[in-house]
Parts: structure tokens; sequence; C-alpha cells
């Protein structure tokens, strides 16, 4: 079948904006870019009380994509719970995560899924639907192999690792190793910014941290950051552009991303593209993929001591900072968008 016209499909939670939404437009861009007539269609999401779980996803069952005012849609493509719940006859998943809470993070802080009936009986739920409408996808890709494993385990269904470039991957740009260390992410416990900040009451005062994001464990990090008396250490820089978070790329002596099981994480290979080493942890998930301990980049227990003396150990050695990051961009330089469209498409 050949294919002209194709249907991106997303979850968007209403002013929020992260690894998630730039990738689907990312996407949108380069199948456009590709030749390929491309709409993206959004529909809100939201996740609390549980019972509205359910709801969302009937309502991406409802939609009918299969054709537009009269004309055939050729592909529709479904990235994140549960966009693929949609039907069309040619449907093709590109996963980026599932309902995490009812996964992986299940049982951890992270979640809010308890061992209670009602929990437990949502959760079943939610896992035998992913497997049927997952099943009906003509294709099923994720992107990384961490998403892949995670569907194996849990939904007994297999797709291929596809990965594909961060959103500045072109503009990154590497310069002078500063004084301080980077990190770059929303501020949700999941992310685990906190970890960063501790380190730094472990490490050489010559040392900064500056984190760049915001959200909902903002207060929570400010709190700890005054608990620990350094303040004048740790810049909250909140969201910032996209000029000066290239700027603050180029200038970090490193870059902190210590996610709990993240599925891919778009700070890895941006830290790469910017030859700036990466210090993460063992149970990081998807940055584990690409970043190898002492080849470009440390992988350390997921504890403060730990992260400090990685980060000290960069500040003692900028040569070695340097050697890091030559390494990393190395392996990120070879991931591109062409093979994703080709792959998604099947032409």
């Amino acid at each position: 079948m050949a294919v002209r016209t194709v249907v991106v499909c997303e979850a968007q939670v209403p002013f929020v904006e992260g690894g998630a939404e730039f990738h689907v437009r990312a996407l949108v861009d380069h199948l456009r870019q590709h030749g390929y007539r491309t709409e993206l269609v959004s529909v809100p999401f939201k996740w609390y009380p549980k019972d509205e779980i359910l709801a969302h996803a009937a309502a991406w069952r409802l939609l009918d994509l299969s054709e537009s005012n009269g004309q055939t849609i050729d592909l529709a493509i479904g990235l994140k719970f549960p966009t693929y719940f949609a039907r069309h006859p040619h449907k093709v998943a590109w996963l980026i995560h599932q309902y995490r809470a009812a996964y992986e993070l299940c049982g951890t802080p992270y979640a809010d899924f308890q061992h209670t009936e009602a929990d437990v009986g949502l959760r079943d739920t939610l896992m035998q639907l992913d497997r049927k409408m997952l099943s009906e996808c003509e294709r099923r890709f994720t992107n990384a192999r961490n998403t892949a494993n995670r569907l194996a385990r849990y939904n007994t269904l297999t797709a291929e690792p596809l990965y594909h470039p961060p959103r500045l991957a072109d503009r990154l740009q590497g310069g002078p190793h500063g004084d301080y260390v980077l990190s770059v992410g929303r501020l949700e416990s999941v992310k685990r910014i906190d970890l960063a900040v501790e380190a730094m009451a472990h490490t050489d005062s010559s040392v900064r941290l500056v984190v760049a994001g915001d959200g909902t464990d903002r207060p929570r990090i400010e709190q700890r950051v005054e608990a620990l008396g350094i303040g004048d250490r740790v810049e909250l820089a909140g969201w910032v552009d996209d000029e000066a978070l290239i700027e603050l790329y180029a200038g970090a002596l490193g870059v902190v991303y210590a996610p709990y099981d993240e599925d891919y994480g778009y700070v890895t290979l941006e830290s790469f593209l910017a030859r700036r080493p990466v210090v993460t942890t063992t149970d990081a998930g998807g940055p584990l993929e690409f970043v190898e301990d002492d080849v470009n980049g440390a992988v350390c227990a997921p504890e403060a001591e730990a992260i400090a003396d990685a980060i000290s150990r960069l500040a003692a050695d900028r040569s070695l900072a340097a050697r890091y990051g030559e390494a990393g961009y190395e392996r990120a330089k070879q991931i591109s968008w062409d093979g994703v469209v080709e792959k998604l498409v099947g032409e």
C-alpha cells in the first residue's frame, strides 16, 4: 500500500509540555519533510480520579480515523496510552510508554496504585486492553529497548526499538567545560532531581548545579536546597528557552541525569551532542542504553554520595570530562530521523 496521508495521535495534558510532546511534534514535522501529508490528532488526557483513565481510553476507541471528509487516511500512528486505542485498518504503534503508574511504577513511591481490590482490578483491565489494542497494530515499535522490554514483560508482545534524535540535535554544540553541572527536565518526583541537589552537599564547593526545568516537585526541591544550606550553589532556573538551554549545555562540566526507570530520555542524547559527559544511575532505565561507565560518563548507585564522587572526578580532571564527552558525541551522532520515518511508514 502506498502511503500518502498519515495521522499522528497524541494524548495531550493541557498546559504540560515535555519530552513526549516534543517527540510527537517532531515526528509530524519529519513526516511532512519526507513528503507525507500529515496531521496531528490531539485529545486531552486526565488521569485522576482513576475512574477517568478508562473513560479517556474509551474516548480514543470511539474515534474512527480511517478517513476524513470522505478521503482515505492511509496510516495512523499511536505513541502514548491511550492513543493506540483509535480505530484504523492500518495502525502502527511507536510506543513512548503505557500508563506507567499501572505498570513498572506500581508499588513504588512514584505511583498512586495501591494493593487494593479496585486498583488491582483496574491495573489488570488496563493490561488486558493494552494487549488487545496493541495486538491490532500492523507494526509495533518503541522509543527504546527499555520500553520494548516492558511490553514483553507485562503484555507478552514484541516490538522493535526505534531511536530518534532529540529536538535540538542540529543546534547543540560543545564549549569550554565550566564550573557547573547541569540538570534538565521536569521537576517531578520520578525524575529524581533531588539526587542531583543532594549530591551538591558532598562535592567540592567550587562546583555548582544549574537545574533547567519546572514542575510540581519544585517546592519540595526548594525546601531541600534550603535545608542543606547550599542555596548559593544551586540555581533553579525554571523553564528556559532553546537558546538558553543550548548555551547551558555548551558550558556545563557535565550533565546529571538520574530519573527512575526512564523510557528513553532526550537529555542523554542532548548532552552527548553537546559533547558533555552524563552522570546517571544503575536504575535509570533508558539512559543506560547509551551511557557506558568510564567510557562516555559515569553509571552510579542511585545515591547522592555516589553521584557526588562522579561529579568530583570530572571537576578534578577536565581532560577526562572532554574525553567522555567526545565518546558520547560519537555514539549520539549515529541516530537520524530518516530510518525512523522509513520504518514507521513501511515503504
